[in-house]
């Protein structure tokens, strides 16, 4: 039998996949003719599910054609150019005249490689053309055709191309055109683009983060899909303290499980696993005093805050701001005024490696 849990990244779960309420919060707003939000920044540390967020509201507007009537979508590679793309794209869906194909925009059996495809060209004689009016003239197409876009952009930054995108989608938006966004994002590379000038719209924008998965939905897939008892199914559940990471690699390594292998050999190789490819990328994304806050964290599992305050010491008069960035960043976790480390295993991290 295949193995119902993965643990690649950016790939959706098609058997494991737990329903969040954040994808219900974004696509909630989408079923309306006339949505109220046309941006969402979808934030958290890796490995918490934003991809698959993001992935599951594409899906479900392409797909659901009973609930989310008229929608175009596009999920575009942040690392090209987007506008190109998204020409290449209305082309496709066929919002791009003849006159404009033959002077600009034009289909290549070469452009995205030896499989063929649509791609974007501009005709170096044509010294008035642009692409930020030809892509508006497109869009404009689709509004007269009652037609709604949505542009998603998985693990946007601070990059020449976003920054180009995100100043033609504030002019669309200004002029009331049917075009959406979704995008995710580390905490620190949002804030980043959200501090660039002339970009109001998107530091406005409602932020979604990532949460930690449902301890119910965790043990009711466990059971069901490692054949076990609601107990040691709630077992698992709480290991992962619903990192979606977790849940996945800890899946993955209890379905291949052997006969003469414990639970404690499980949560041996589920903790390299986690350090090795998660825990040492966070951890070098970290400043100096995050990892110095999150270093004071590791013998117990929970702190008041006089506690940590007097831990440290001189530098307590920044423990509220730093706080507050690894809450955001999903780090840790801030409970009735008790704080603790958010990730399984990130106490034993810091302590062996760092």
């Amino acid at each position: 039998m295949q193995n119902p849990f993965t643990t690649t990244f950016s790939k959706t779960p098609e058997y494991t996949y737990i329903h969040t309420e954040k994808t219900e919060e974004i696509l909630e707003n989408f079923v309306y003719e006339n949505p109220s939000e046309s941006v969402y920044k979808i934030t958290g540390v890796r490995g918490s599910g934003k991809t698959v967020i993001l992935a599951k509201v594409e899906e479900e507007l392409k797909n659901n054609e009973n609930r989310y009537i008229n929608w175009l979508v596009f999920d575009v590679n942040p690392t090209r150019d987007i506008l190109e793309q998204i020409a290449a794209m209305l082309v496709k869906a066929g919002f791009g005249s003849e006159e404009k194909k033959t002077t600009g925009i034009n289909i290549s059996a070469t452009v995205l490689g030896s499989g063929g495809g649509i791609g974007y060209t501009a005709d170096k004689s044509n010294h008035f053309f642009d692409i930020g009016v030809e892509v508006e003239e497109m869009i404009q197409n689709v509004q007269k055709k009652g037609r709604k876009i949505l542009i998603g952009i998985d693990e946007v930054s601070k990059s020449e191309e976003m920054i180009k995108f995100a100043s033609e989608y504030g002019r669309w938006l200004r002029a009331g055109y049917p075009v959406y966004f979704v995008c995710t994002g580390l905490y620190e590379n949002i804030q980043e683009l959200c501090n660039v000038k002339n970009l109001t719209f998107f530091r406005r924008a409602t932020t979604v983060k990532t949460e930690p998965l449902n301890m119910i939905r965790m043990t009711e897939m466990y059971r069901s899909k490692l054949n076990i008892d609601v107990s040691q199914a709630r077992e698992l559940a709480k290991i992962t303290k619903g990192y979606a990471y977790a849940f996945q690699e800890l899946g993955v390594l209890c379905f291949k499980k052997k006969e003469n292998e414990t639970l404690e050999d499980i949560l041996s190789k589920l903790k390299s696993e986690l350090f090795a490819y998660s825990y040492e990328k966070i951890w070098e994304e970290m400043t100096e005093m995050d990892r110095f806050l999150a270093g004071l964290l590791t013998e117990k599992e929970e702190y008041k805050r006089d506690e940590i305050l007097k831990l440290m010491g001189e530098k307590a008069g920044s423990y509220s701001m730093y706080r507050d960035r690894l809450i955001k960043r999903g780090i840790l976790n801030n409970r009735q005024g008790y704080v603790s480390l958010a990730l399984p295993y990130f106490a034993d991290y810091i302590k062996e490696y760092c």
